[in-house]
């Protein structure tokens, strides 16, 4: 009786999820990942996590676990000294799942058990990479292979850098793999004591982290198109060209503002000499998009800098990639419709295609609702803290950007203030418009249409 009752409760289970992954995908995406945050710490949270006496505090825990997750990289205590092997290895899987995408580890889950996505991970997934249904499997294959094929490239070539450092073998080849995780995943996490400031001028380092972080950032469905069409480019898919072109503009733009402002610096670039300077500029200009490891202090930036940092946080990456922000797609629609409606042309172009009004106006809200949880977030900090809007927005956008750099600020933060850039870090993480889907009240389309009338706008 008791089998009978408990294979109904489970086929209930699996009907409403199933359910809920038709009719509201975005809602179940949401749970999934507060679940899997809620799991991380708890894990965080256990004594042996811990290499402080008494355990992390459960704020400290949760913080952590979100960062890692989300993928972010902001933290309230050293990384490297207050945690154990067992807390980082919580860190380093909550990263690869963070990177990865729920839905995505799901739906590879479920090809590695029953040899097949079935119909509810290919809606799940599909929403999550914006993929058509009969794209997912194909796509699920490439992020896989992506991520394990960059990561252990990224293992093996820092590992001898690990080596010259003096560690033992094992312990070499464990930072390796934990900062190829980091890397690729834009987790922004390090465990090394003295952090990388010590690497500045380490071209061996460095550049793994700069190929890594771009190789990630540029996401999976670039990724699989690239790969498929490298030979012959004109194929390429029109988001793959706007995110391609728009990302390598904004990389080589940073790179080029960051020397404009920082090369005479004595406090940053300008306390360095020679080829140590153009290393950290490339550095810098590309992981301020992303993955937020830094060789240089953020506090001692110029402000003209920091500006120029925000906005490219606010950008971020490509979308279904594991990096933050809005989203270079979303950024060059808007400035394609900017430049259409400057020219009075009726219809907004790129690369030979028309753009429809519905990704134009996704590309609206995706950008609004970015910016007003950043401007809720900012209010709110410096209502709880008195800090400096300079330093808070910084950290309120390195948050909702899952970027991780950090002017110093967050550690010091109240509980309050910890939990508002915990906010930010999910929703970052999730999506704007992932979020407003999930929480949206009405469930149907509008079926009735209003007569049209233009308000003045401008």
């Amino acid at each position: 009786m008791s089998t009978k009752r408990d294979k109904s409760h489970g086929a209930g289970f699996r009907n409403y999820i199933d359910t809920m992954a038709h009719d509201r995908p975005a809602r179940l995406v949401l749970l999934v990942f507060a679940t899997i945050v809620a799991t991380a710490t708890l894990l965080l949270w256990l004594p042996f996590s811990s290499s402080g006496p008494g355990g992390a505090t459960f704020i400290d825990a949760l913080f952590t676990a979100t960062s890692a997750v989300c993928v972010t990289g902001l933290t309230v205590v050293d990384t490297a000294l207050a945690w154990t092997t067992f807390g980082h290895l919580i860190i380093m899987i909550s990263m690869m799942i963070g990177g990865l995408g729920v839905m995505t580890l799901a739906s590879i889950l479920g090809r590695a058990v029953s040899h097949r996505i079935g119909l509810t991970q290919r809606m799940l997934a599909a929403n999550e990479t914006s993929s058509r249904l009969g794209e997912v499997g194909s796509l699920i294959t490439a992020v896989l292979v992506a991520s394990l094929s960059v990561e252990a490239i990224l293992t093996i070539v820092l590992l001898p850098s690990f080596i010259s450092m003096g560690e033992p073998l094992l312990e070499a080849i464990w930072h390796s793999m934990f900062m190829a995780v980091s890397i690729f995943n834009n987790g922004g996490f390090v465990i090394l004591e003295d952090g990388l400031a010590p690497m500045v001028g380490d071209w061996l380092f460095c550049i793994p982290i700069i190929f890594g972080t771009i190789v990630g950032a540029i996401g999976f469905p670039v990724i699989r198109d690239v790969y498929q069409n490298w030979r012959k480019p004109r194929f390429l898919s029109l988001h793959s060209k706007l995110t391609l072109t728009t990302y390598m503009l904004l990389w080589v733009g940073g790179i080029l503002a960051f020397f404009l402002f920082e090369w005479g610096n004595p406090n940053s670039l300008g306390g360095l000499e020679g080829d140590d300077k153009i290393l950290a500029g490339i550095l810098h200009g590309t992981t301020t998009r992303s993955s937020g490891l830094s060789t240089l202090d953020m506090a001692d930036l110029s402000s003209s800098t920091l500006f120029i940092f925000d906005a490219l946080m606010f950008i971020g990456g490509g979308s279904a990639s594991t990096a933050g922000g809005i989203k270079v797609a979303t950024f060059a629609v808007l400035a394609l419709a900017i430049i259409s409606e400057a020219r009075g042309d009726k219809d907004t172009v790129a690369f030979g295609r028309r753009i429809p009004n519905s990704s134009l106006r996704l590309a609206v809200s995706a950008a609004f609702l970015g910016a007003t949880l950043v401007g809720i977030g900012t209010l709110a900090l410096v209502y709880i803290t008195n800090l400096p809007l300079e330093a808070v927005l910084f950290e309120v956008i390195s948050a909702f950007a899952t970027c991780g750099l950090s002017i110093g600020i967050t550690p010091g933060l109240p509980t309050a203030g910890k939990l508002v850039l915990i906010l930010l870090m999910f929703t970052g993480r999730l999506g704007t418009m992932t979020l407003a889907a999930a929480l949206a009240i009405r469930e149907t389309q509008r079926q009735i249409r209003f007569p049209e009338e233009r308000p003045i706008i401008g």
